[in-house]
């Protein structure tokens, strides 16, 4: 087994469906730039609200992602 440092990163993620799919939304987002993702941990859940109704899930989470060996 080897070792691994990772770095971390912040991302928020929106879904006018569910906390999931907010977390989904921005994970596929940065994977358009970022490599390596392995972990997330969610920092904050929080989101709009419209008429009475949740309208908008906003979640931060961190992003943990493996530093390649060159």
């Amino acid at each position: 087994m080897s070792n691994h440092t990772y770095k971390t990163i912040e991302l928020t993620g929106t879904s006018n469906k569910s906390v999931e799919e907010a977390i989904q939304n921005a994970v596929s987002r940065a994977s358009r730039t970022i490599e390596e993702m392995r972990w997330f941990e969610v920092t904050e859940i929080r989101g709009n609200i419209n008429k009475n109704l949740v309208n908008q899930w906003q979640v931060s989470f961190k992003v943990g992602f493996t530093i390649k060996d060159e």
